[in-house]
């Protein structure tokens, strides 16, 4: 498969669309499924193909006109499409040869939902005179469900006006078969025509998403009732339960996987009204972990202690998936052997606990990566992407080049065999032989980097390119065990979907070698999915571990309040004109810098009235290349503070980009840390402040200034932190 012939139109060369852009989309959708989902269609789906293209240009125009517009119902007068002229005729069209009709008893709930409440209450009255004119329309139409029967409600109706878009069906599964999802319309086409998304554009790398019409069916079955939910209330439970014998047999995991969806959703729904034996009924449907641990809690809740028992010691001797059986585990210690904490809260309390300053809770991973290299320990932000990419590139050849490598649709690039499940079956020879190869860190780097170097920035649906992640690959090819390795990767090659999520937050670098992190701060709640992968990372033979971040106030922490003063506002086009900066350190201010600088565009008078700061003040002023690196040493690794941080930070990262420079640093803003801290006051200004607290404020809008008065206000903030 060729990734390079990717189709992506840059914002500034888009073009507008063509008048009848939705009917060539609603074509190519056709002829795609046409072309390579036969197979999978019934004859009302060829019929559909073959009479379309009997219709007139202009009623097919017509007719995807409806399908993109939303629902099934449709008022005529309100169709006004001027590229087709007389709407009437076409209409008449569509009628005859069977593409629409009017409306039934068959099409109640359609009718119900497109009339306004004032049309609902006018066909309701006066039957039902008495009823109040308040009604919300969702109670309005629960009312018209439970007192007026379907027949009497459609012959009251003038149902003239109103037209259905017959063969609805038909056309929701072909739009299935094309995303592999229920789709109302057709905007992915708009979207890829306007540049706004990615597609693939390739003549013959498409393999359908259904092997046959038996599998297509059994998806679309789950999924337009997974879709249906929203509309679901708890009085159609009992009938929904009823419907459970009707259920198709799954025969694949993809339609296993809706099928538990489905039943989660639906017992979720009866249990929040209290229906307990129907959400039992519905969670029995599923085979996924939430549903088993929904089942063994509403047992044990309604006290069928030992129904609870059996389950759980089933699901423990025989668990359908690893998560299962960490459910059931967990569950059966806490509630038959007296066990006080659950294998989360555990995980949570064993894992070591360190100190870092609250003003970096901002971003709590990147504050234990800086913890870690404060140590000179090597540590890297990893989480899903770290195996994603080494999977991607190990196996690229056979994901993306090779000729069995495909994907289902031009709007996805996930392959086709990673969504199907058919990855290492198809390819188990050769997969092997390159999991052996990571026994030679060399070759096996030596490998990814022949793939990077020829692939970078190829668009594909495993990993997202960046060199940064390449360096933490390498590492960990060169510091850990190639067995370990072999576990995790074996395990994506078999079952991608389900193992591509959930991974610890960093990877560390110590003198033991490999180990994970999975970062948490009070409050934090340890997923069960994370919990899954830090046992199979540590059963593979990782170190593998949470990491509990407990936040206080340093006293050594160094902070720089900065402020700038600029040309305008955060257009691209304003400039800075000034900065002035201190250093904070144990209470107290230990360092100063300010400069002027020529922004290199006209400073308006305005501004210039605001600051004081004139364009001949600025003329001989350096440049903030200049300035550049002596502003970064002085920040070193500190944290930047600014009143209305955004603001400043924001210019100065700006003019470092202009230079092709990164800027990062942790930031505290100290007007949102005095509305928390210090609440009450009726503004939070710089000068409002400074006259609340009797802070000087000499020369408002000059940039050192500014930064003076803001430390004061950081100083008060930290004091009110140590109180805490």
């Amino acid at each position: 498969m060729n990734y390079d012939q990717t189709h992506w139109v840059p914002v500034q060369q888009r073009r507008p669309l063509p008048t009848f852009y939705y009917h060539e989309h609603f074509v190519e959708m056709l002829e795609f499924v046409g072309e390579h989902y036969k197979h999978a269609l019934f004859d009302t789906h060829i019929a559909f193909l073959n009479e379309f293209k009997d219709l007139s240009r202009e009623a097919q125009c017509l007719y995807v006109r409806l399908v993109n517009r939303k629902g099934r119902i449709f008022a005529v007068n309100r169709l006004r499409y001027p590229e087709l002229g007389e709407i009437r005729p076409l209409l008449s069209e569509l009628r005859e040869k069977g593409w629409i009709g009017s409306p039934t008893v068959l099409h109640f709930a359609d009718v119900l939902g497109f009339l306004t409440k004032s049309e609902i209450y006018k066909a309701l009255l006066p039957k039902h005179a008495g009823l109040g004119r308040s009604l919300k329309k969702s109670e309005l139409l629960a009312f018209v469900r439970e007192n007026v029967s379907a027949e009497a409600f459609i012959d009251d109706l003038d149902l003239s006006r109103l037209v259905v878009q017959r063969r609805s069906d038909a056309t929701h599964y072909l739009l299935y078969l094309f995303f592999g999802r229920i789709q109302d319309g057709l905007s992915a086409f708009t979207m890829r025509d306007l540049g706004l998304v990615r597609t693939q554009s390739l003549s013959d790398s498409y393999e359908p998403r259904f092997g046959d019409r038996t599998e297509a069916l059994e998806h679309y079955y789950f999924a337009t009732r997974i879709r249906s939910l929203k509309a679901t209330t708890e009085t159609e439970l009992p009938a929904l339960r009823a419907e459970i014998a009707q259920w198709p047999e799954t025969n694949f995991p993809g339609s296993a996987a809706l099928r538990d969806e489905l039943a989660c959703k639906l017992g979720r729904k009866a249990e929040r009204g209290n229906m307990i034996d129907i959400a039992l009924a519905f969670f029995e449907q599923g085979e996924s972990a939430e549903c088993s641990e929904r089942t063994a809690r509403l047992l044990l809740g309604n006290d069928q202690r030992e129904a609870a028992r059996s389950f759980l010691e089933k699901c423990l001797d025989d668990p359908r998936s690893d998560e299962e059986w960490l459910v059931a585990r967990d569950i059966y210690e806490r509630k038959f052997k007296k066990k006080r904490t659950s294998m989360v809260t555990d995980a949570l309390r064993a894992g070591e606990s360190i100190e870092i300053d609250e003003s970096r809770s901002g971003s709590p991973e990147r504050a234990v990566v800086e913890h870690f290299e404060k140590q000179g320990i090597t540590a890297f932000r990893t989480e899903n992407q770290l195996w994603r990419t080494f999977f991607g590139l190990l196996f690229w050849d056979e994901l993306f080049v090779d000729a069995g490598a495909s994907v289902n649709s031009p709007f996805e690039f996930l392959p086709a065999a990673l969504t199907n499940n058919s990855f290492y079956a198809r390819n188990q020879d050769v997969l092997e032989v390159k999991l052996a190869m990571l026994c030679d860190p060399v070759a096996t780097k030596r490998q990814l980097l022949k793939v990077s170097t020829r692939y970078y920035g190829t668009p594909n649906g495993v990993f997202r390119w960046r060199q940064s992640l390449n360096d933490a690959v390498f590492s960990l090819i060169d510091h850990a065990d190639s067995d370990a390795l072999t576990v995790i990767l074996r395990r994506l090659c078999q079952d991608y979907v389900a193992a591509r999520y959930g991974y610890p937050d960093l990877m560390v670098v110590d003198d033991k070698g490999i180990r994970f992190v999975e970062v948490k701060t009070e409050g934090d709640q340890l997923r069960r999915n994370q919990l899954l992968r830090l046992r199979q990372l540590r059963d593979a033979g990782f170190r593998a571990e949470v990491l509990r971040v407990q936040w206080v106030l340093d006293p050594q922490q160094t902070y720089v309040v900065v402020d700038v003063e600029t040309t305008g506002g955060r257009g691209a086009n304003h400039r800075v004109t000034e900065i002035g900066a201190v250093k904070v350190r144990g209470g107290k201010v230990v360092d100063q810098f300010q400069t002027l600088l020529n922004p290199q565009r006209n400073i308006p008078s305005n501004i210039s009235r605001l600051t004081g700061i004139t364009p001949e003040m600025v003329a001989d002023a350096p440049y903030f290349a200049d300035v550049a690196d002596e502003f970064e040493s002085f920040m070193e690794d500190a944290i930047f503070v600014a009143h209305n941080v955004e603001f400043d930070y924001g210019f100065i990262a700006a003019e470092c980009k202009r230079l092709g420079r990164s800027f990062r640093h942790a930031k505290l803003c100290t007007c949102a840390s005095m509305r928390r801290l210090y609440p009450g006051h009726r503004s939070y200004s710089l000068a409002a402040l400074t006259r609340a607290f009797d802070i000087p404020l000499r020369q408002h809008h000059r940039a050192l200034c500014d930064a003076e008065a803001a430390a004061e206000l950081l100083l008060l903030i930290n004091e009110k932190r140590a109180q805490a």
